[in-house]
Parts: structure tokens; C-alpha cells; sequence
């Protein structure tokens, strides 16, 4: 006869009289009680939930965080039950997100942050109907910590801070009560002695931390060097766009424009004179839109815009985003003469990019990424900084036209995200100011353009410019070099015209122009001053009056930079125009005539990787009087100046030969040594301020354990300090071994019973036996 019970046993199978005590039970014996700590994570999660919310603009807290709460108390509840037939159910949801998440994956594959965090949500939701584990508890604060993550990605403002705070202030006492639950501490009648034995548990000290952590947090992210990022190809870039089949890129759609009869905004901004046609009404600007993206602005508008956020950039440099330029000047703006002419380029199937043909310049360039996010509605004109050469855009096909401006099939809409990855030369003044003046015959043809009645006019008025500082030249330094090149000639005047003209009090003070009036001529001879955009067509116009090429390109300021974003958050107000000029063999070049704003517009020159400890200092400056701030730039400008030139000093003597190598080894040994004795010393002194903070008891026991360290006996993690005192006897004297196992039973005694030992007679033995030791070692 067979033994079923043997078969059972051998093949460890729940069979007979072995199913019936384990049936409804959980087979695991790690069930979390603590009902703080379940609900410490619960809101961790749901602050992950949340923070993705506010960074994504999402809506799964809707949803998710009623499903959380109910999920967390009903995994309480059934703790202790095995959940079978839940976890099938959880089983089939996760294989029903999985399907979701593929079917989004599809859709928008240029950018699944936000569809790997919906995933990940789901799956959290999920799992909360069935965390009867303390481990599976981890798993839950892991997840909310990645949500956190992504959310750190996916944000664009600062509403995601408060967030970011209250999850570290939250997520602390869920740490400790997590490492009280993993080393077993279950709560119990003695609770409250357990918590005045135990100090490391207390609100004090959690704000402490808290508080510590933050300022050590705002401190590295301030000092943290801001190396060009992006080092993966995977650029941002929004869901690809339905487009019109009949795309030809020849007309620009500016919402800011509205004709009669004609509420599509695809006016081409035409206005010639003061009531000719609207730009929201006649003869005045819209508050919302820059005037300036069009194929044709007229300058005799008047009007001010209503400050709002329009895009937020993500870029390895500051820069001008430019937008367009224009070629032909009209007395009272300026058009695209050759707006028919433009090259339609196709999306690679393969990778999502649209190449851009750079042209063949000499001068060294740099590859700076962009990322441009879109708050607001714009023209179908694409922002990127100067020579695009790599495209990352939602659509099939753009429009480049003559004068270097992308164009996109469809306007611009709220978010809207794209990447860009331009050549942006390198501004060299002494290689400009050796460039040829021997121009191509298309960019004398387009470029030194003037209506004949003010040609004579304003040539004079720029050659009297250029004369002037001839002669301050020779009368006060006669050693400064003159304006022998285009480049110095474009920088001075640009200065003169930024210092000699001036900006209205008023935005509606300047009168409108009549049908025969000249905006420039009347610029330079009757106001003696204008609007902004008005400084830069006057330069134009000046620098082609003298046989220089030039042209108005319209654009938008870098913006404010914000240091915890990492973005510029760029406005509708920071969009103007201003000059570029030509220069073979090293393209064009901008010059910013306009009171207020530099002579050249920040590029790749400025160095960006302090950039947030400089901005952090100019903000803290800002709130100091001006000689406590002088006082320490000066400080500050000495210490880094010294420590620069000396460091630059040190690595000059490795390219001295054999003798500057063997000086620099030695004096990099030598610092080396006194730098490693600071150390030690460093490390010293922050050891006896850690021991003076301690309870004398404690501060005694850990003075033991670190002397038994130097002499070769480190307590292990897992020995109790019972076990200690014991393996001492096998290492020491019986005298010494005596004293190190009294110090620790009093220590558990003191720690854990609650008991009040006698640490001064302790302390005495300790010390007496410390001399023993020295006079021997002496």
C-alpha cells in the first residue's frame, strides 16, 4: 500500500490534513502592523501622483488618489489573508496597462515620460489593493520617489517646489519608521519609554535634518558646475501634427493680425500707413502678439503689449531666439522681398530629424541643443538660435526662406515642444575686423537697400558720426586704433546711435508719420528718437548708407533664466528687432543699437558653467546695500582670481620639460600631504563636537568602541554590544577585557532597560586604564 503521507512530505505538497490550517491565510510571516507607516507611505505616493500632476498638467489625481486611499485601507484590512482572487484581478489590470501603455507608446514616441508615468501610476494603484508585506511597503516609497523623478523632468515653473519639499518633509519619518519596522520594533505599552531612549526618533530632530538637508541641497545645486547637457540623442518633442496637404511655406500666420472681413489671422501685416489696415485696431499694435512676425510690419504702429509668458527654453547657452529678418526697407518698415522664394524641407522617416543646410563659414563654431516649450500661441515661425543645423519637429515638413527664418505648416499652439541643435559661431573681434569688404553680388543686391530721397541724407549724417570719433580719437588718445573695418565701424555705430538717441517717456508720445514722412529720416533729424525697433531700423539703414550689408532680424530676448528650473521663461515683451551684418567668410553677425540692452546680444562667449552661482549671488546682492556688496565682490574677485592664476600656474609647469613635471610631483605631493594632515585634523574636530552632543553614557561607549577600532577590534553591524564585551575577553588583558564588557551591559542597561548606571565610575576605570596604555606604549 502506498503511504500518502510520505508522498505528501516528499513531494511538499499542501495536500490532506496539511491544506486545512494554512487555507485563508497569508503564507508570509512579514505583515506590516504599523498603520502610521502605511499611511505615511500612502501620502508619498499620492504626493508623486501629484507632483506629476502639477509638472505634466495632468490629470490622474482625479482618479488615483481616491483609488490610493481605498486600495491602502483595503490592504490593511486583508493583511493577513492570502487575496487570491484580488491578486488575479491585479494581475489582469497590470496586463491591461501594459496594453495601454503600448498603445500611448505608439502615439507619442518621441516623448514617453508622461506614458511611463501613467504606467507607473497604474501599476501603484493597483499594487495598493495588495501590500500586506513590509517589503512591498518599499516598494511603494521607491515608486513615489521615481514619481517625484519624473516629475523633476516634466517641470517647467516653480509650483513644482512646495511639492518637491512637503514629499522630503514627509518622506523622513516614513524612512524611520520604515528601519524601526525592518529591525523588528513593534509598538508596545513601553512606547513611550522606547521613544525617550531612542533620540534619533523625535520631531526635533526630523526638522533638524529636514532643514540641514534642504540648505545642503540649495547649497550643492548653487556651486554645481553647469556642463553642457543632452548628452543623448533622444531629444523633447511633441506628438507629430496633422498638416495641410497644400503646404508651400509662403505665408506666415500671425494671430496678432487681423484684416476686415477676415478673423483667420493670416493677414501679412502690411499696414503702409496709419489706418491702412489692422493690427487688432487701426493704426495700433495688439496687446498680445509682437507685430514683427510677419512677411511685411509697418513701424508706424503705437501700442504696448500686456506682459505674459509665451515659452520656455532649455538651452546649453544663452541666446537670441531669433525668428526672421527682413531685407527690404519701405520708409515706414521693413518686408520680405523675396517671401515667395522658399525650400521646403522633409522630416527623415528614420530618425524624426529635418537637416538644415549650414553654409561654409571659416570661423570655429559650437553645437548648443535648445528645447522649446510653448505656453502660448505664436506664428507659424519657429524660434532657434542663429544656424540651425538639426531640426526636432512635430510635423512631416518646414520652410526655410531667403533670409535664414523657418517656417511651419501650422501656428504654433500652447504646448507645443521642439529641439533644436544649431552651429552658433564663435565672435571673434580681430577676425571680424580683418574681413573682406568685397561682397557677393546677391547680398549687395538685397542688402544695401535705401529709398533714394534719404540716401544722400543719411550718408552725410553717418559719415559726420564716423568723423566725430576720428577726431576724438586724435584730441584725446591718440593711441586708439581707428575705425579701419566694417566690424569697428558697425560697433561704434552702434554705440553712437544707442547714446545719442533717446526712447519717448511716453509709448504714445511719438506722433504717427505722415504718408510722406520717412521713419528714418525722421528719426535722425526731426525726433531724435524713437521707438526700440525704431534704434535698429536707423542703424540698419546708417551702416548701408556707408556700403556695409545689413538687415533687421526680429526675435526674442534670452529671457529669465530661472535656476531651479533650468529654463528661460521668456515673455511676449521680450520680442524686438535689431541689426545683423554681413561678413564674408563669417556670416552674419547681430549689433544692438537700443538704449538699455548690450552692444552684443549674450551668446556662447558667456561662460555658462557657474551660471546658477552667479545668478544666485546677484539675487542675494540684490537684498544687500551696495557697499557691503562691493565690498565682497572685491573679496570674492580676489580669492577666485588667486585661485585660478594659481591653479593655471601649476598646470603651466607640466609644459616646461622634465624639470617643470618634477617640480609640479613635488609640490602636488607636498600639498597632497598637508592637505591629507587638514583632513585628518578636519575629521578630528568634527568627531569631539559629534561626542560632546551625545548623552554622557553614550559618548562613553562610543569613545570604546573607536579606541578598540585603532587597535584592531571593530564591533561587526550584526554583534549586539553584549556580544562585543564578550569577544573582547578573547583580544585583551582580563583587566581591560573587564572594563570594555561593564561599559557595554551598562550601555544596554541605560539604552534599552531605562536604567540609571553609574557612567562617572565608569568613565574613571576607562580613563586610568587609557593612561596604562599610553605609559606602556611610551
Amino acid at each position: 500500500m502506498f503511504n500518502l503521507s510520505r508522498i505528501n512530505r516528499f513531494w511538499r505538497l499542501p495536500l490532506g490534513n496539511q491544506w486545512q490550517p494554512t487555507r485563508g491565510k497569508s503564507p508570509v510571516k512579514e505583515v506590516e502592523d504599523s498603520i502610521p507607516l502605511r499611511v505615511l507611505v500612502m501620502v508619498l505616493v499620492i504626493l508623486g501622483i501629484v507632483a506629476t500632476d502639477i509638472a505634466g498638467e495632468t490629470q490622474f489625481s482625479l482618479w488615483t488618489v481616491p483609488l490610493t486611499v481605498v486600495g491602502t485601507w483595503w490592504s490593511y484590512y486583508r493583511r493577513r489573508d492570502s487575496n487570491i482572487p484580488i491578486q488575479f484581478c491585479i494581475a489582469i489590470g497590470m496586463l491591461l496597462a501594459l496594453g495601454s501603455f503600448f498603445g500611448r507608446f505608439i502615439g507619442n514616441w518621441n516623448d514617453t515620460r508622461l506614458s511611463l508615468a501613467e504606467l507607473l501610476i497604474q501599476l501603484q494603484v493597483l499594487h495598493s489593493f495588495d501590500t500586506p508585506r513590509r517589503k512591498d511597503l518599499g516598494y511603494s516609497i521607491v515608486i513615489g520617489l521615481i514619481l517625484v523623478g519624473v516629475a523633476a523632468t516634466l517641470s517647467q515653473t516653480m509650483a513644482f517646489a512646495p511639492v518637491l519639499l512637503l514629499f522630503l518633509a514627509i518622506a523622513l519619518p516614513t524612512l524611520v519608521l520604515d528601519y524601526r519596522s525592518r529591525l523588528g520594533f513593534k509598538p508596545s505599552t513601553s512606547e513611550k519609554s522606547a521613544k525617550k531612549n531612542n533620540p534619533n526618533f523625535s520631531f526635533q530632530v526630523l526638522i533638524l535634518n529636514f532643514l540641514v538637508i534642504v540648505a545642503l541641497g540649495l547649497g550643492i545645486f548653487a556651486i554645481l558646475p553647469r556642463f553642457p547637457g543632452y548628452q543623448l540623442r533622444s531629444f523633447p518633442v511633441s506628438a507629430p501634427l496633422k498638416v495641410p496637404d497644400n503646404f508651400t511655406g509662403r505665408s506666415i500666420i500671425n494671430p496678432g493680425y487681423v484684416r476686415e472681413g477676415r478673423g483667420n489671422g493670416q493677414g501679412n501685416g502690411n499696414d503702409s500707413g496709419r489706418g491702412s489696415g489692422k493690427a487688432g485696431e487701426a493704426g495700433k499694435l495688439d496687446n498680445n502678439f509682437y507685430y514683427g512676425f510677419n512677411s511685411e510690419i509697418n513701424q508706424n504702429l503705437r501700442g504696448e503689449m500686456k506682459p505674459k509668458v509665451v515659452m520656455r527654453v532649455r538651452s546649453q547657452a544663452e541666446g537670441f531666439w531669433r525668428v526672421l529678418a527682413f531685407d527690404n526697407y519701405t520708409g515706414k518698415g521693413w518686408k520680405i522681398s523675396r517671401n515667395d522664394q522658399v525650400t521646403t524641407l522633409r522630416q527623415s522617416p528614420w530618425t524624426g530629424r529635418i537637416s538644415i543646410d549650414s553654409p561654409l563659414f571659416t570661423t570655429l563654431t559650437k553645437e548648443v541643443v535648445q528645447t522649446y516649450n510653448l505656453v502660448s500661441e505664436l506664428p507659424n515661425l519657429i524660434p532657434v538660435m542663429s544656424y540651425p543645423k538639426d531640426l526636432y519637429f512635430p510635423t512631416p515638413a518646414i520652410a526655410i526662406d531667403q533670409e535664414d527664418g523657418l517656417r511651419a505648416p501650422v501656428q504654433l499652439s500652447e504646448g507645443l515642444t521642439y529641439t533644436v541643435v544649431s552651429d552658433v559661431p564663435y565672435r571673434d573681434r580681430s577676425l571680424l575686423g580683418k574681413a573682406s569688404t568685397k561682397y557677393p553680388t546677391n547680398i549687395k543686391q538685397y542688402y544695401l537697400q535705401i529709398p533714394p530721397k534719404i540716401a544722400d541724407r543719411v550718408q552725410k549724417r553717418t559719415e559726420e558720426a564716423l568723423a566725430s570719433y576720428d577726431q576724438q580719437r586724435v584730441s584725446r588718445s591718440p593711441g586708439t586704433k581707428s575705425l579701419d573695418s566694417a566690424y569697428e565701424k558697425a560697433l561704434y555705430l552702434t554705440q553712437y546711435v544707442k547714446q545719442n538717441y533717446t526712447l519717448p517717456t511716453n509709448p504714445l508720445d511719438l506722433p504717427y508719420l505722415d504718408e510722406k514722412d520717412d521713419l528714418v529720416e525722421s528719426f535722425l533729424f526731426k525726433n531724435k528718437g524713437g521707438y526700440p525697433d525704431h534704434f535698429s531700423t536707423a542703424l540698419t539703414i546708417m551702416l548701408r548708407s556707408v556700403g556695409i550689408p545689413a538687415r533687421l532680424v526680429a526675435g526674442f530676448a534670452p529671457g529669465e533664466f530661472n535656476p531651479f528650473t533650468g529654463m528661460y521663461v521668456v515673455r511676449n515683451t521680450d520680442a524686438y528687432a535689431m541689426t545683423e551684418v554681413y561678413f564674408p567668410k563669417y556670416g552674419w553677425f547681430t549689433f544692438d543699437p537700443i538704449p538699455g540692452h548690450p552692444l552684443i546680444p549674450p551668446s556662447i562667449e558667456e561662460v555658462q558653467t557657474f551660471s546658477v552661482l552667479r545668478q544666485f549671488w546677484n539675487w542675494v546682492a540684490g537684498w544687500l546695500p551696495s557697499p557691503i556688496t562691493a565690498i565682497l565682490n572685491t573679496v570674492f574677485g580676489t580669492i577666485f582670481s588667486c585661485l585660478f592664476l594659481g591653479i593655471a600656474w601649476f598646470l603651466a609647469l607640466f609644459t616646461k620639460g622634465w624639470l617643470g613635471i618634477l617640480t609640479g610631483l613635488i609640490i602636488g605631493t607636498i600639498a597632497a600631504f598637508f592637505g591629507w594632515l587638514v583632513w585628518g585634523q578636519w575629521r578630528k574636530w568634527l568627531n569631539i563636537q559629534w561626542l560632546k552632543k551625545l548623552p554622557p553614557m553614550e559618548r562613553l561607549y562610543q569613545q570604546m568602541l573607536q579606541w578598540n577600532s585603532q587597535k584592531g577590534l571593530s564591533k561587526h553591524p550584526s554583534q549586539t554590544p553584549l556580544e562585543y564585551g564578550q569577544v573582547s575577553y578573547q583580544y585583551y588583558s582580563p583587566e581591560i577585557a573587564e572594563v570594555i564588557d561593564e561599559i557595554c551591559q551598562a550601555y544596554v542597561s541605560w539604552r534599552y532597560g531605562g536604567h540609571t548606571v553609574n557612567w562617572q565610575q565608569l568613565q574613571q576605570r576607562w580613563q586610568a586604564l587609557n593612561k596604562v596604555d599610553k605609559n606602556r606604549g611610551s
